[in-house]
């Protein structure tokens, strides 16, 4: 068995063929497609953050609305790139959000990938200090969230406040207990996937990861997965660990789908750079009749370890077309995977 979920990029642009032509669009169908998603049965409603592009950037408002809308789906991110981000801020608003929806948020955090803009997050007010890098901000930044969840208290209280207080030093409010237990880490390399497991934090692997070794995509992010697993056990935390891996999956049952990701079946993985001296490997998609994607599927190492699958999805070709992609995956396809 396996918790899947669709995650959505949120992109939006004027063009003929897009269903979602404004932000307004996309939020609104944002929020259709996560109560849709949820009567068919899936478990989870994720969304990706980007800053300074016509995709979705400011999650918890959306995250907020979906959870007042729904009763059971998981909703999260995958995943908010910290470096752009105030942790105390943070913490106050995805309290917020995880008590509207009855503790189900799931989030996805990181030290932010390539973004629109250069060194966008100085715009945000932010910059690194002397010696550390962006991407030790963001760690930085993670775990300043992280330590502020628990729920101890840390800020000094006014003497004559305008408020009663508590007894003691004062914690953010709203608190949402267990939160701290719900925050994963999208880790694109085995280091920070480890150092994810040595710090409590769920685990997230996309269609992409730094190349280590040259291996197949699958065969590099299962074996991440794998140097997860290890390191959680050593570091001896109490609760299990959760893995989420993301794939483009079609199921072919008719022209449109046909017309639409015909050519996508046929790809491999490919190997770039996404940053000026790292280069990356990128998964391949999946796009097939049920029978022969269930095949293929089987041959995927990373979706053996992982018990959380996230479908990428095309939301600028509006809720119902997404529906039916989703559908037929959970009906066609999941099954014969063993994950239903």
């Amino acid at each position: 068995m396996k918790k899947i979920g669709f995650l959505s990029f949120g992109h939006w642009a004027d063009h003929p063929s897009y269903l979602t032509r404004t932000a307004g669009d996309t939020l609104l169908q944002s929020i259709d497609l996560a109560v849709a998603a949820e009567e068919l049965g899936l478990e989870g409603a994720y969304f990706r953050v980007h800053h300074f592009a016509r995709q979705l950037a400011s999650p918890f408002p959306l995250l907020s609305a979906i959870g007042a809308k729904t009763t059971r789906i998981e909703i999260g991110t995958g995943v908010i790139d910290m470096r752009y981000e105030n942790p105390l801020y943070m913490v106050e608003d995805a309290g917020a959000a995880d008590l509207i929806s009855g503790g189900r948020l799931q989030l996805g955090i990181s030290r932010g990938s390539p973004e629109q803009v250069v060194d966008g997050w100085r715009y945000f007010g932010y910059s690194p200090l002397e010696g550390e890098s962006d991407a030790d901000m963001g760690r930085k930044k993670a775990m300043e969230f992280l330590e502020r969840l628990d729920g101890n208290g840390f800020a000094q209280p006014n003497p004559n406040p305008m408020f009663p207080n508590p007894a003691g030093l004062l914690r953010l409010e709203p608190y949402s207990q267990g939160l701290r237990e719900r925050i994963w880490w999208g880790a694109a390399s085995n280091a920070t996937a480890i150092w994810a497991a040595e710090n409590g934090m769920n685990l997230q692997s996309s269609t992409l990861k730094f190349d280590e070794n040259g291996k197949p995509f699958h065969i590099q992010q299962a074996e991440q997965i794998r140097l997860y697993k290890a390191a959680w056990k050593k570091a001896g935390h109490e609760r299990d660990p959760r893995v989420s891996v993301s794939r483009s999956i079609f199921a072919i049952m008719n022209d449109q789908d046909r017309l639409y990701f015909g050519g996508q079946g046929k790809g491999a993985d490919s190997f770039g750079y996404i940053e000026p001296t790292q280069r990356a490997v990128f998964g391949r998609g999946y796009a097939a009749e049920p029978d022969q994607l269930i095949r293929e599927l089987l041959e995927d190492e990373a979706l053996q370890e992982a018990d959380t699958v996230l479908l990428t999805i095309p939301n600028t070709l509006g809720v119902d077309y997404n529906i039916h992609v989703l559908s037929a995956i959970l009906e066609h396809v999941a099954p014969g995977l063993g994950w239903r």
